[in-house]
Protein backbone atom coordinates (compact mmCIF):
# COMPACT_ATOMS: atom_id res chain seq x y z
CA UNK A 1 0.00 0.00 0.00
CA UNK A 2 2.71 2.46 0.98
CA UNK A 3 4.66 1.76 -2.24
CA UNK A 4 1.61 2.31 -4.36
CA UNK A 5 1.36 5.70 -2.76
CA UNK A 6 5.09 6.54 -3.63
CA UNK A 7 4.62 5.48 -6.97
CA UNK A 8 1.59 7.67 -7.36
CA UNK A 9 3.45 10.62 -5.60
CA UNK A 10 6.74 9.50 -8.12
CA UNK A 11 4.88 9.39 -10.86
CA UNK A 12 3.74 13.39 -11.37
CA UNK A 13 7.50 13.90 -10.38
CA UNK A 14 8.74 12.66 -13.38
CA UNK A 15 5.85 14.07 -15.61
CA UNK A 16 7.12 17.39 -14.01
CA UNK A 17 10.87 17.27 -14.48
CA UNK A 18 9.51 16.10 -18.21
CA UNK A 19 7.66 19.05 -18.68
CA UNK A 20 10.54 21.58 -17.57
CA UNK A 21 12.37 20.66 -20.53
CA UNK A 22 9.95 21.96 -23.07
CA UNK A 23 8.46 20.32 -26.37
CA UNK A 24 11.63 19.20 -27.20
CA UNK A 25 11.63 16.63 -24.21
CA UNK A 26 8.65 14.67 -25.79
CA UNK A 27 11.18 13.62 -29.16
CA UNK A 28 13.65 12.82 -26.55
CA UNK A 29 11.27 11.22 -24.86
CA UNK A 30 10.80 8.42 -27.86
CA UNK A 31 14.37 8.22 -28.90
CA UNK A 32 15.02 6.82 -25.72
CA UNK A 33 12.63 4.55 -25.88
CA UNK A 34 13.63 3.72 -29.24
CA UNK A 35 16.89 2.76 -27.73
CA UNK A 36 15.34 0.94 -24.86
CA UNK A 37 13.47 -1.13 -27.02
CA UNK A 38 16.29 -2.18 -29.46
CA UNK A 39 18.34 -2.89 -26.13
CA UNK A 40 16.22 -5.18 -24.87
CA UNK A 41 15.34 -7.19 -28.28
CA UNK A 42 19.13 -7.81 -29.07
CA UNK A 43 19.93 -8.40 -25.95
CA UNK A 44 17.56 -11.10 -25.79
CA UNK A 45 19.11 -12.33 -29.52
CA UNK A 46 21.94 -11.91 -28.32
CA UNK A 47 21.04 -14.05 -24.93
CA UNK A 48 20.03 -16.79 -26.92
CA UNK A 49 23.05 -17.24 -29.26
CA UNK A 50 25.49 -16.77 -26.65
CA UNK A 51 23.84 -19.59 -24.58
CA UNK A 52 23.84 -22.49 -26.50
CA UNK A 53 26.27 -21.91 -29.52
CA UNK A 54 29.08 -23.69 -28.22
CA UNK A 55 27.16 -26.57 -27.33
CA UNK A 56 25.61 -26.69 -30.62
CA UNK A 57 29.06 -26.66 -32.50
CA UNK A 58 30.60 -28.89 -30.26
CA UNK A 59 27.76 -31.59 -31.25
CA UNK A 60 27.80 -31.11 -34.82
CA UNK A 61 31.47 -31.12 -35.00
CA UNK A 62 31.46 -34.17 -33.36
CA UNK A 63 28.50 -35.55 -35.17
CA UNK A 64 30.15 -34.71 -38.68
CA UNK A 65 33.80 -36.84 -38.02
CA UNK A 66 31.09 -39.66 -37.99
CA UNK A 67 27.89 -39.33 -39.39
CA UNK A 68 26.68 -36.19 -41.86
CA UNK A 69 22.91 -36.55 -41.61
CA UNK A 70 23.17 -37.13 -37.61
CA UNK A 71 25.18 -33.98 -38.17
CA UNK A 72 22.45 -32.44 -40.30
CA UNK A 73 19.58 -33.60 -37.73
CA UNK A 74 21.49 -31.66 -35.12
CA UNK A 75 22.06 -28.39 -36.92
CA UNK A 76 18.63 -28.23 -38.65
CA UNK A 77 17.02 -28.56 -34.88
CA UNK A 78 19.00 -25.69 -34.12
CA UNK A 79 18.43 -24.25 -37.04
CA UNK A 80 16.51 -20.75 -35.12
CA UNK A 81 19.27 -20.02 -34.28
CA UNK A 82 21.82 -18.23 -36.50
CA UNK A 83 24.86 -20.83 -35.60
CA UNK A 84 22.25 -23.02 -36.54
CA UNK A 85 21.41 -22.16 -39.83
CA UNK A 86 25.46 -21.34 -40.81
CA UNK A 87 25.82 -24.72 -40.01
CA UNK A 88 23.04 -26.58 -41.94
CA UNK A 89 24.01 -24.69 -44.92
CA UNK A 90 26.58 -26.65 -46.31
CA UNK A 91 25.20 -29.79 -44.87
CA UNK A 92 22.12 -29.72 -46.60
CA UNK A 93 23.75 -30.11 -49.69
CA UNK A 94 24.36 -33.40 -51.68
CA UNK A 95 28.17 -34.66 -52.24
CA UNK A 96 29.52 -30.93 -52.93
CA UNK A 97 33.20 -30.19 -53.23
CA UNK A 98 34.80 -28.67 -50.71
CA UNK A 99 34.97 -25.50 -52.84
CA UNK A 100 31.15 -25.81 -52.88
CA UNK A 101 30.73 -26.53 -49.36
CA UNK A 102 32.92 -23.60 -48.42
CA UNK A 103 30.34 -21.19 -50.69
CA UNK A 104 27.46 -22.48 -48.84
CA UNK A 105 28.90 -21.15 -44.96
CA UNK A 106 29.98 -17.73 -46.57
CA UNK A 107 26.77 -17.21 -47.98
CA UNK A 108 24.76 -18.11 -45.03
CA UNK A 109 27.17 -16.38 -43.05
CA UNK A 110 26.93 -13.11 -44.88
CA UNK A 111 23.35 -13.00 -44.46
CA UNK A 112 23.26 -14.06 -40.70
CA UNK A 113 25.97 -10.91 -40.34
CA UNK A 114 23.54 -8.71 -41.71
CA UNK A 115 20.82 -9.93 -39.00
CA UNK A 116 23.17 -9.17 -36.28
CA UNK A 117 23.60 -6.08 -37.52
CA UNK A 118 20.15 -5.30 -36.82
CA UNK A 119 19.33 -1.77 -35.33
CA UNK A 120 22.88 -0.91 -35.50
CA UNK A 121 21.45 2.31 -37.94
CA UNK A 122 18.73 3.10 -35.68
CA UNK A 123 20.81 3.52 -33.07
CA UNK A 124 23.88 5.59 -34.99
CA UNK A 125 20.77 7.72 -35.88
CA UNK A 126 20.31 8.26 -32.57
CA UNK A 127 23.75 8.76 -31.40
CA UNK A 128 23.29 11.99 -33.64
CA UNK A 129 20.55 13.55 -32.95
CA UNK A 130 19.90 13.23 -29.55
CA UNK A 131 22.91 15.34 -28.75
CA UNK A 132 21.08 17.89 -31.48
CA UNK A 133 17.86 18.25 -29.79
CA UNK A 134 19.27 18.60 -26.56
CA UNK A 135 21.03 21.75 -28.05
CA UNK A 136 17.72 22.66 -29.53
CA UNK A 137 16.04 22.88 -26.32
CA UNK A 138 19.50 24.60 -24.71
CA UNK A 139 18.99 27.32 -27.75
CA UNK A 140 15.19 28.05 -27.00
CA UNK A 141 15.21 27.90 -23.09
CA UNK A 142 17.89 30.59 -23.69
CA UNK A 143 15.28 32.96 -26.25
CA UNK A 144 12.71 32.52 -23.41
CA UNK A 145 15.45 33.68 -20.50
CA UNK A 146 16.45 36.46 -22.48
CA UNK A 147 12.80 37.27 -23.29
CA UNK A 148 11.85 37.52 -19.98
CA UNK A 149 14.54 39.32 -19.11
CA UNK A 150 14.06 42.90 -18.62
CA UNK A 151 17.49 44.59 -18.12
CA UNK A 152 17.43 47.96 -16.48
CA UNK A 153 13.64 47.76 -15.15
CA UNK A 154 14.19 46.74 -12.26
CA UNK A 155 12.00 43.30 -12.89
CA UNK A 156 9.57 41.92 -10.81
CA UNK A 157 9.47 38.22 -9.09
CA UNK A 158 7.72 36.25 -11.72
CA UNK A 159 9.57 37.98 -14.40
CA UNK A 160 12.45 36.36 -12.71
CA UNK A 161 10.94 33.03 -11.88
CA UNK A 162 10.10 32.78 -15.60
CA UNK A 163 14.12 33.94 -16.44
CA UNK A 164 14.92 30.81 -14.30
CA UNK A 165 12.60 28.37 -15.88
CA UNK A 166 13.70 29.10 -19.32
CA UNK A 167 17.74 28.19 -17.88
CA UNK A 168 16.16 25.28 -16.45
CA UNK A 169 14.56 24.03 -19.85
CA UNK A 170 17.94 24.25 -21.22
CA UNK A 171 19.91 22.57 -18.76
CA UNK A 172 17.51 19.98 -19.44
CA UNK A 173 17.22 19.74 -22.09
CA UNK A 174 20.80 19.22 -22.74
CA UNK A 175 21.49 16.59 -19.67
CA UNK A 176 18.52 14.67 -21.31
CA UNK A 177 20.01 14.47 -25.10
CA UNK A 178 23.63 13.80 -23.42
CA UNK A 179 22.09 11.10 -21.38
CA UNK A 180 20.06 9.34 -24.33
CA UNK A 181 23.11 9.45 -26.98
CA UNK A 182 25.44 8.30 -23.84
CA UNK A 183 23.07 5.31 -23.10
CA UNK A 184 22.66 4.34 -27.43
CA UNK A 185 25.95 5.01 -27.72
CA UNK A 186 27.19 2.10 -25.19
CA UNK A 187 24.27 -0.18 -26.63
CA UNK A 188 26.18 0.00 -29.77
CA UNK A 189 29.72 -0.38 -28.96
CA UNK A 190 28.37 -3.76 -27.27
CA UNK A 191 26.60 -4.87 -30.03
CA UNK A 192 29.65 -3.85 -32.23
CA UNK A 193 31.79 -5.77 -29.73
CA UNK A 194 29.64 -9.08 -30.33
CA UNK A 195 29.39 -8.91 -33.77
CA UNK A 196 32.76 -8.95 -34.56
CA UNK A 197 33.50 -11.35 -32.01
CA UNK A 198 30.84 -13.48 -34.09
CA UNK A 199 32.57 -13.01 -37.23
CA UNK A 200 35.70 -14.59 -35.66
CA UNK A 201 34.04 -17.53 -34.00
CA UNK A 202 31.95 -18.16 -37.52
CA UNK A 203 35.43 -18.29 -39.54
CA UNK A 204 36.94 -20.66 -36.98
CA UNK A 205 34.19 -22.85 -37.06
CA UNK A 206 33.47 -22.96 -40.76
CA UNK A 207 37.35 -24.04 -41.11
CA UNK A 208 36.86 -26.84 -38.55
CA UNK A 209 33.66 -28.42 -40.23
CA UNK A 210 35.70 -27.86 -43.66
CA UNK A 211 38.72 -29.78 -42.62
CA UNK A 212 36.29 -32.85 -41.08
CA UNK A 213 34.45 -32.75 -44.65
CA UNK A 214 37.92 -32.83 -46.49
CA UNK A 215 39.46 -35.41 -44.42
CA UNK A 216 36.69 -37.63 -44.09
CA UNK A 217 34.26 -37.58 -46.68
CA UNK A 218 35.81 -35.73 -49.49
CA UNK A 219 39.44 -36.67 -50.18
CA UNK A 220 38.78 -40.35 -49.45
CA UNK A 221 36.39 -41.12 -51.85
CA UNK A 222 38.53 -39.23 -54.37
CA UNK A 223 40.18 -41.71 -57.39
CA UNK A 224 44.46 -42.39 -56.58
CA UNK A 225 45.71 -40.80 -59.54
CA UNK A 226 47.41 -43.60 -61.79
CA UNK A 227 51.18 -43.64 -61.30
CA UNK A 228 52.13 -45.14 -64.31
CA UNK A 229 50.14 -43.20 -66.59
CA UNK A 230 51.88 -39.88 -65.55
CA UNK A 231 54.49 -41.41 -65.45
CA UNK A 232 54.36 -42.43 -69.28
CA UNK A 233 52.61 -38.86 -69.77
CA UNK A 234 55.87 -37.21 -68.08
CA UNK A 235 58.35 -39.27 -70.28
CA UNK A 236 60.23 -37.07 -73.71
Amino acid sequence: MLRSLLLLTETPRLLDELLKGGPVMFPLLLLSILTLTTALERGWFWIRLLIQEDRIVRDVLDAAAEDLLKAREIAEYARHLAIGRFLLAPLKLRRPSPETFRLAMEATADKEFARMRRGDKLLETIIALAPLLGLLGTVTGLIRTFNNLNVGGGGSSAEATQAASGIGEALTTTAAGMMVAIFALLVFRILVSLQSQQMDYFAEVGSELELIYREVWYEPNQPIPNLLTAAKIIEP
